[in-house]
């Protein structure tokens, strides 16, 4: 089957989005969104009336640039994993790592938990790579969960409220609140206590990718 490949206008029109897409994850990263819209095509190198070729409104743009954000930062998890073989650590690993987003990238993790349940139950980024490795766990008998939707929605929303407390409470340690969450999560699948702080204690790959993201 011969691939079509996409005509200059195609890939001008993909350009001119990445860019309106990369513009708003600046802003989102500055925590400036009371942004008007020329201020964004500006910051995009685009005309003003480009933006209205690809989004209705500066909020809908921004929801494209956060759910940009949670499938770059879902496949980076992806990559961080790739290599580990039990579905608990591959698990575990992921919680902990969202976790510290919330410190190593504050404002858009504001975004994320002001979206709240949008975001727990999103089509992609986080939340159906976090279904898939509870059925992983589950079906190599890792862990035990009656009901995978509501074990997907106390953990998504666990990490939601994580990072509202860690934005209360900014002295709070971050790493060691993601790891103590991570565990208590661990136990609640079934994983026995000390198991679930072996886990939790084990090294975490390389974050300079998920800083960069």
């Amino acid at each position: 089957m011969s691939v079509v490949e996409p005509s200059r206008t195609d890939r001008r029109r993909a350009r001119t989005r990445g860019a309106l897409v990369s513009a708003a994850q600046t802003l989102l990263a500055e925590g400036r969104t009371h942004v008007a819209v020329l201020e964004i095509t500006q910051l995009a190198d685009v005309g003003l009336g480009s933006f209205y070729n690809h989004f209705d409104s500066k909020e809908e743009l921004f929801a494209a640039a956060v759910d940009d954000a949670l499938e770059l930062h879902g496949s980076l998890l992806d990559e961080l994993t790739a290599d580990i073989e039990d579905p608990a650590v591959v698990f575990a690993h992921s919680v902990r790592l969202t976790g510290r987003l919330h410190r190593r990238l504050p404002d858009l993790s504001k975004v994320l938990v002001n979206r709240g349940a949008q975001v727990a139950f999103a089509e992609n980024g986080l939340a159906p790579r976090a279904l898939r490795d509870l059925q992983a766990g589950v079906a190599a008998g890792r862990f035990r969960a009656t009901d995978l939707r509501i074990a997907l929605t106390m953990v998504g929303g666990g990490l939601l409220a994580l990072g509202a407390l860690l934005h209360a409470e900014p002295e709070r340690d971050a790493e060691l609140a993601a790891d103590t969450f991570c565990e208590d999560v661990l136990l609640m699948l079934g994983v026995p206590e000390a198991e679930a702080r072996e886990i939790c204690a084990l090294p975490l790959p390389d974050l300079d990718g998920l800083a960069a993201g």
